[in-house]
């Protein structure tokens, strides 16, 4: 982990970026999402001050993480989704963590008090990932949606701040 640095991304990171999200919704086990979206959707809706890359010492871009507000009420300002993705080349290495423990003091020293994500039970890497980083299960949604024709079941975790109040 010596070698690998996070940092905020930046627009020069788009192609890294959307390349490492369309691997991951190639796997099936990342999003109902079946296309990465275009920079300036992905830009749009993405909270610039909470969105992160991993990088090694030639600046390859490793993985990336980022937030997205989850209602436009102002009484879940502090509220967040977010998703991590690293390239299906580097994954195992911790890279996942260190961007989660980044985006948590980002969020944290914003005044963002809960972080949550869902997660398809099959992607059991994650979900360990995201329990070991502090989140717990809230609950599962059952046949939430259909990905690839077939049904699929979220389940859903938050991070409660323990120091924003």
């Amino acid at each position: 982990m010596a070698d690998i640095s996070v940092r905020p991304m930046a627009a020069a990171d788009a192609g890294p970026v959307l390349a490492i999200y369309q691997a991951g919704l190639d796997a099936g086990n990342a999003s109902f999402e079946v296309t990465a979206p275009t920079w300036a959707a992905f830009d749009t809706t993405r909270l610039a001050a909470h969105r992160f890359v991993a990088v090694d010492r030639a600046g390859t871009v490793l993985g990336w993480i980022a937030v997205s507000p989850t209602s436009t009420r102002a009484v879940y300002a502090g509220v967040v989704e977010h998703s991590v993705y690293v390239d299906p080349t580097a994954q195992g290495q911790g890279i996942a963590r260190l961007l989660l423990d980044t985006l948590v003091a980002s969020t944290e020293a914003a005044g963002i008090w809960t972080i949550q994500s869902g997660i398809f039970p099959e992607n059991v890497a994650s979900l360990r990932l995201h329990e070991r980083a502090g989140f717990r299960v809230v609950g599962v949604r059952e046949r939430v949606g259909r990905h690839h024709d077939r049904w699929r079941d979220v389940v859903l975790l938050e991070r409660r701040s323990p120091t924003v109040t």
